[in-house]
């Protein structure tokens, strides 16, 4: 079923009204959509190098607004929220990360899960719901999905630009762990500021 969806997804990346569908694809992936925006906006940029920074700005946008759906879902709706949550096998998680919370020594850990959901791989959906969930402060969830999101979909969409086809096969070899230590430096990097501010 994914590999089907993932065709389609990638097969609008070649329509003429190829960022509108960017955009709608980047809405829903925030809330419950399995396919990343990524998959349209390699090729989009690729046929359209110019535009780069169009499409990194319209995945952004769209994929915060998407996320703010998602925040809704799990602030209004404990029981779909926790069905889209076990649909990706995130239940455990989340029930242990309300069990910290309520500790009181959670919210700088979400911090720096939701900067990593939104920046890697990791189904972001999850945590824009579970941000409702747990009554996220909905200012600092924008303002953390705007970076992480920003940053992925510029990253993506300039070094698709930049050096097209060796960067794709980069990305298909060893695209997840790297950002995932990029995402993780970041994190560190902020940490130790934060710290030494205090």
């Amino acid at each position: 079923m994914f590999k089907d969806v993932y065709e389609k997804t990638l097969k609008l990346a070649a329509h003429k009204r190829a960022n509108l569908y960017l955009s709608i694809v980047s809405f829903v992936e925030s809330s419950f959509f399995p396919i990343p925006p990524d998959v349209m906006i390699i090729p989009m940029v690729m046929a359209k190098k110019e535009d780069y920074l169009k499409i990194f700005l319209n995945a952004t946008i769209f994929s915060v607004l998407g996320g703010l759906l998602g925040y809704f879902i799990g602030f209004v709706s404990v029981d779909l929220a926790m069905s889209v949550v076990e649909f990706y096998g995130y239940e455990d998680k989340v029930n242990n990360l309300k069990i910290s919370l309520s500790k009181g020594n959670g919210m700088y850990v979400w911090l720096g899960i939701l900067f990593l959901a939104g920046f890697t791989p990791l189904p972001y959906k999850v945590f824009t719901i579970t941000s409702g969930l747990i009554g996220f402060n909905v200012l600092v969830f924008v303002f953390i999905s705007l970076i992480a999101r920003g940053l992925r979909f510029f990253l993506v969409s300039f070094l698709s630009a930049k050096f097209g086809q060796p960067f794709i096969n980069f990305l298909e070899k060893k695209g997840t762990l790297w950002s995932t230590i990029i995402g993780a430096l970041i994190i560190i990097f902020f940490t130790i500021i934060y710290l030494i501010l205090k």
